[in-house]
């Protein structure tokens, strides 16, 4: 497994020109470059087009590198978040496609139940834009905090205007969290990291629903949507082999999101 900045090294120079039939997409490394493999092959199989992976470790190179030209294209993140990373930065980039909805969760390995979380129970969150905000949504809408706007897809601890139960929040890397679940009382855990080290929806103490607004995106520079590669590997990803990769990876923990 490559960090993002290792990976680079590998990876094309973004050039467009249809002669090269061959392009590059980011990933999250885990299960979901297992899912963008299987695509990787119907492109090759029904369009001659070679598309190479480049695995990433964090959730905020991909952009980068995608912005820079270093990509041709990505697939790890939701709409909310792709608006953080463009209002933030300047970005111009732009979904070509939809991929899967990956539901967060919050697990414990210390309590059985929410109601069981303690007084001043430590609660784990995501750090990057809107996937903090997703968490704390998740808590105001089971009861256990309120705040001053639920619409608020960037919310943080700060917009929380009650927490009867004196919850104390730490914001963490979100491939960090599953490390530090046993040192917290709650964690909430994307599925791209939770699978990865064993953890199911199942277990999860809350989670979000198959109609989550949190569905995830190939995204691509403003301009490249309707270029002919990049529509050409959005078909290929939008098969049912990949949605059966995803349901054998993430044991329902991906639903499709083109459907």
């Amino acid at each position: 497994m490559l960090a993002g900045s290792l990976a680079l090294a590998g990876c094309g120079n973004g050039d467009d020109t249809a002669e090269t039939r061959s392009i590059s997409v980011g990933t999250v490394a885990g299960p979901e470059t297992e899912v963008m493999e299987v695509a990787v092959r119907i492109a090759k199989e029904e369009y001659d087009l070679d598309v190479e992976i480049v695995e990433f470790t964090d959730y905020v190179s991909p952009n980068a590198a995608l912005a820079d030209g270093s990509l041709d294209a990505n697939a790890y993140q939701h709409e909310p978040y792709l608006q953080s990373m463009v209002e933030d930065r300047g970005y111009e980039l732009v979904a070509a496609g939809r991929s899967f909805v990956y539901p967060i969760g919050a697990y414990s390995e210390r309590h059985a139940s929410i109601d069981e979380l303690p007084n001043g129970a430590i609660i784990a969150l995501p750090n990057d834009p809107s996937n903090e905000g997703r968490a704390l949504i998740l808590m105001h809408n089971e009861g256990l905090i309120e705040l001053d706007d639920p619409e608020n897809l960037e919310a943080t601890p700060v917009n929380v205007i009650e927490n009867p139960r004196d919850f104390q929040f730490r914001e963490i890397e979100a491939a960090q969290l599953p490390r530090v679940l046993p040192d917290v009382d709650m964690a909430f855990i994307n599925n791209t990291f939770a699978q990865p080290a064993g953890l199911s929806l199942d277990d999860a103490l809350v989670r979000e629903g198959p109609d989550s607004p949190y569905v995830n995106l190939i995204v691509v520079r403003a301009g490249d949507e309707e270029r002919e590669e990049i529509r050409q590997l959005v078909s290929a990803y939008q098969r049912d082999e990949v949605a059966a990769k995803a349901e054998e990876l993430f044991d329902g923990g991906a639903v499709p999101g083109w459907e």
